[in-house]
């Protein structure tokens, strides 16, 4: 049996992630605002510092997986926007890194990040704003943000999603990670049958915008399938997944992006594969 961090545990599918894993027998360490093993507030450097000391104390240094699926949704208010990318991007990628040789300690170690069919989905989010939170900078990446008004908070989810599934990908193939056995993926749910999309469907101008948004098989996913899926990509099955952003939205995804992935390496960008096959070779 091992030994997982669940950030987010005290609710939604964070919290059934904690459940299946504890049903199958494994130490479950949830980290959470309130009601958790570690209680942290993710939305501050010191909060953020506090949950990676309070893990590595519970787990003794070593960790067989992490799920990071705290996250804010874009609800209305003026401080939402900062909020959101604290949370959404520097409460996952400030957390891996703190526990990063934990999790090179255990055997094959999984991380599991929740990203979001928003990534795809969302219109005119500010490259700005990605760009700042992969240099670190939150302050820049929130200004970005604001220039969208009362859309703020929509464009600062929808960055923080992009900008954390960047993250994932670029540092899941190399040697810091994949090299040291870690396998780092990310999980896009689309609309899930949460606490917050009940919150938001009790208010009728937000109600009407989700139901409208296209989801082909129809209706809202549930927390539990969502979590069942976390379970498969901390599983020995998932050992070659890597890098990977799976998405689990009813066809929303495909709906919008249906013809932009796969994708070729472009022909602009041939010298930079074979520079980079290169490096491989002579690593392997």
């Amino acid at each position: 049996m091992g030994v997982y961090a669940v950030t987010g545990s005290a609710s939604g599918m964070g919290a059934e992630v904690a459940e299946k894993l504890r049903a199958q027998g494994h130490t479950v360490i949830g980290v959470d605002i309130k009601a958790a093993d570690v209680v942290a507030d993710l939305s501050t450097a010191e909060g953020r510092k506090a949950a990676v000391d309070g893990v590595l104390a519970a787990s003794g240094g070593t960790l067989d997986g992490v799920v990071l699926a705290a996250g804010l949704g874009p609800a209305p208010g003026a401080e939402r926007p900062r909020l959101i990318v604290e949370v959404n991007y520097f409460g996952v990628v400030e957390l891996l890194d703190g526990w990063h040789d934990a999790l090179a300690r255990a055997d094959r170690a999984k991380v599991v990040v929740f990203a979001s069919n928003a990534t795809t989905t969302t219109p005119a989010v500010p490259g700005r704003a990605i760009r700042a939170m992969l240099a670190g900078d939150s302050a820049k990446a929130v200004k970005a943000t604001r220039l969208f008004g009362k859309n703020a908070p929509a464009m600062a989810y929808g960055a923080s999603k992009i900008a954390v599934s960047r993250w994932v990908r670029r540092q899941a193939v190399t040697a810091r990670w994949a090299g040291a056995g870690i396998r780092l993926n990310a999980l896009a749910p689309g609309a899930i049958l949460t606490p917050l999309l009940e919150k938001q469907l009790a208010t009728p101008a937000e109600a009407k915008a989700i139901r409208s948004f296209p989801v082909p098989i129809g209706g809202f996913g549930a927390a539990g399938q969502l979590a069942d899926w976390v379970v498969f990509m901390l599983s020995d099955a998932a050992d070659f997944l890597c890098g990977s952003i799976v998405f689990v939205d009813g066809g929303s995804d495909a709906w919008f992006r249906a013809d932009d992935w796969p994708r070729a390496v472009p022909a602009r960008r041939v010298p930079w594969y074979l520079k980079r096959m290169r490096a491989f070779a002579e690593r392997a």
